[in-house]
Parts: C-alpha cells; structure tokens; sequence
C-alpha cells in the first residue's frame, strides 16, 4: 500500500534499529542494497536514500512516506505533511540545531555584527540564504561539501553548520552566535497520499508503532505489593511519570501497585521500595509504550 523511503548515512542504523523495534524489521540483500523490503501489508516498497533528498522525493509522489530531517525539508523547500517528530537521531534523543558560528576571538555576539558581504560556508544554501536575508545582512554564500567548521578563518568568515551537542565546533575554535533552525528526524508524507483514507490510517499506524518505541526507551514497569498502611508512603516514591496503578489483592490483603519508572532511577528506586514496605518487586523491560 505504501511506498517508503528511509535515510542513508548517519540516520540509518538507528532508524533499521527503531523499525526493527517496533516489530517492522527492514530485509534486504546486503547493506548496500538502496532496496529493501518489510514484511507487511501496510508497506507495499522499500527505499533507502539520502536525507537531503528524501524531502524532494516525498513532495513530488515518488515515495508516500518517509524518514528526514526537519532541515532538510526547510532547505529544500518541500511541501510535505508532516505526521509528527521521531525524538532520535544518530547518537541521541535531542534534536540536532542549525546555527551561525565565528571563530571564538571574534568580536561579532550577533549576526547583525557581520560586515557587509561576509562569506559564509553551509551544507544548506538555501537555508542560509533565506535567513541572511531575513536579517537584512547581504552575505556571500558558498555551498560546503562537508568539514564545513575547517574552513574557518582561512577561507570564509563564518559556517552555518549543524551540531548535536556543540563539540565539535567548540574544537575547532568556534562559538555559537545564533540558532536558525531546531530540526527533529520527522516522519513526513506526500499531500496527495495523506489525503487518501486508507493510506492515511496506514500511516498513522507504523507512526504509531514508531512513538510506542520511542516512548518506551529508557523506561521500565515496576510491579509490587504493599499493604495499607506502607501504600501512600510507596506511591510517594514513584517518579511522576504516569499515574501507578493500584488494585486491591484478593482477601484484602494489600494492594498491587505497577507504574512506568526511568530505567536511570531503578537502581535506587527498589531498594527504596523495600525500605518503606513493598514486597514482591518485579521489574520489567518495556518494548513499546502507546498513548
């Protein structure tokens, strides 16, 4: 039913990964192979090509869903639907920022202090363009075809370059000035598809079965029993990530409590169970948790 197209590159173990997750594993004949295939009578083809182009491809009807970044389908100017972000990305869960940066000693602390006709270097030309123009500063704008932050000061006088976690450009003597763009990997749909019932509900499904993932990263089901007197003081210790449930044991012996709790505090967190009357804990993995 649907044609899909996911990301080469840096995205691509961690999405084969997330799908793989939520039981939609991707089959293909090696790991070089741009086709592939996934067992599913939502998904009638599978592609996987790079991100900058996913946008384009999506736009035009090539593909009816797809896996990019938002600042590809800004620099692209393509016109998709978007069915909502998928929080991850090649390392982490936080979003990857497009910003301005200068050489660290550089008296410039905001773009309007950039001189006429300033040269830049981006991987995203046209993104940069629009936003130099929107801050009404005329700069000469070449297009980067990767180690972006090396060309800084030699060759031009600022980069517009991606970061996750700012390390990268912090080595190589840079700092931040600005921020243009906060991009999530998103999950994004032809128009046309979208407005088409069937293929809408089939999306909204796998995005579905996506976010359960998603979601349920990090996170773990504590299951206990505690009797009336320790209940209050045990609920108290739970992280507030949800609401616990809490039915009554049979003879009214107590109570069964369970609640999603981060898998970072489980460590401390049944010791201190224990300590305030909670018996029979049980931990849990988790593989998907859906709204």
């Amino acid at each position: 039913m649907l044609k899909l197209v996911l990301p080469k590159g840096s995205l691509e173990r961690s999405t084969l990964e997330l799908f793989e997750a939520a039981d939609l594993p991707v089959t293909r004949s090696s790991s070089v192979d741009y086709r592939a295939t996934i067992d599913d009578p939502r998904i009638e083809s599978v592609r996987i090509l790079r991100p900058q182009e996913i946008p384009i491809y999506v736009a035009d009807g090539l593909f009816d869903v797809g896996i990019t970044g938002r600042d590809w389908v800004e620099e692209t100017g393509s016109v998709v639907e978007s069915l909502g972000e998928l929080r991850y990305s090649k390392a982490t869960a936080r979003p990857v920022h497009i910003v301005v940066a200068v050489p660290a000693d550089s008296p410039c602390e905001a773009v309007s202090d950039l001189p006429s006709r300033v040269k830049v270097s981006s991987e995203y030309p046209q993104l940069t363009r629009r936003y130099f123009e929107a801050q009404g500063v005329d700069a000469d704008i070449r297009l980067s075809y990767g180690a972006t932050e090396a060309k800084v000061p030699d060759i031009v006088d600022c980069v517009v370059d991606l970061t996750e976690t700012g390390r990268a450009l912090r080595a190589a003597g840079l700092k931040v000035i600005d921020t243009i763009l906060t991009s999530h990997t998103e999950l994004i749909a032809n128009p046309v598809a979208y407005a088409d019932v069937e293929r809408r509900r089939a999306m909204e499904q796998i995005n579905t079965l996506l976010q359960g993932v998603l979601e349920a990263r990090g996170k773990v089901l504590v299951k206990l029993n505690v009797d009336d007197a320790n209940l209050a003081a045990v609920i108290d210790l739970l992280p507030a990530l949800k609401t616990p449930t809490v039915n009554e044991l049979y003879g009214k012996s107590g109570y069964a409590v369970e609640s999603v709790v981060p898998k970072s505090e489980i460590n401390t967190l049944i010791p201190a169970l224990s300590e305030h009357g909670a018996s029979d804990i049980i931990e849990l993995p988790l593989s998907k948790i859906v709204h």
